[in-house]
């Protein structure tokens, strides 16, 4: 069982670099790749960080990567595959990546609330309710609920996926918030939530030396 944990994780890591791979690809030449061709090159790198690649490497090079950034949550992976590897997107604009502002100031605010309680400041342990607790497996549910009320089935979806993969123990960590929540997500979700308030105050700038009178 231990060794089939640690082919899916391998598995995973491997796609997620390749998927990152492709996603440079893209932006750097601002080209747009069809579906079919991303799906194609992200095998071929995937192929590249699952396998060791000479002698003087014992273990894949998703192996080593893993060793440093740890499993990433459920969340993550199906967050970054979809956008990169199956959206039709356009390269040059980072909004074509659609995920709802709402999502992202919700993950700011439940990362800025959680790991400094998860890592030990104060009494309060927000980690132990990962640990099949009724009550948060039911707060999570609702907040999937609301994301397809909200119209982004995408992210109830993936909600839903992450869920199902902690019922199953799809990886070795046994709490439901390993499955939701990981530091590159956090690091991802405020960095998007800086550059959309840049934005819009750039365009509020714009619009304002637009319409200036004189």
């Amino acid at each position: 069982m231990k060794n089939i944990m640690q082919t899916i994780a391998l598995l995973e890591m491997s796609i997620t670099c390749a998927a990152l791979i492709v996603w440079a690809i893209q932006r750097n030449f601002e080209a747009q790749i069809p579906v079919a061709a991303r799906m194609i090159l992200a095998l071929l790198f995937a192929n590249l960080f699952y396998w060791p690649l000479g002698m003087f490497m014992q273990l894949p090079l998703a192996a080593y990567i893993r060793g440093i950034t740890g499993d990433l949550s459920v969340v993550t992976l199906l967050l970054l595959w979809s956008s990169v590897l199956l959206d039709r997107v356009d390269p040059r604009n980072t909004e074509a990546h659609f995920v709802p502002i709402g999502f992202k100031v919700s993950i700011v605010v439940i990362a800025f609330g959680f790991y400094p309680f998860a890592l030990g400041v104060g009494m309060f342990d927000p980690y132990g309710w990962g640990y099949a607790s009724i009550g948060f497996l039911m707060v999570v549910s609702i907040f999937a609920a609301i994301l397809a009320i909200a119209n982004w089935t995408k992210g109830a979806l993936i909600i839903a996926l992450a869920i199902l993969a902690w019922s199953i123990h799809w990886h070795e960590s046994a709490n439901l918030w390993d499955y939701l929540l990981d530091p590159f997500l956090m690091i991802w979700a405020l960095f998007a939530c800086i550059s959309a308030i840049r934005r819009k105050r750039r365009e509020r700038l714009q619009s304002g030396f637009l319409f200036r009178a004189g």
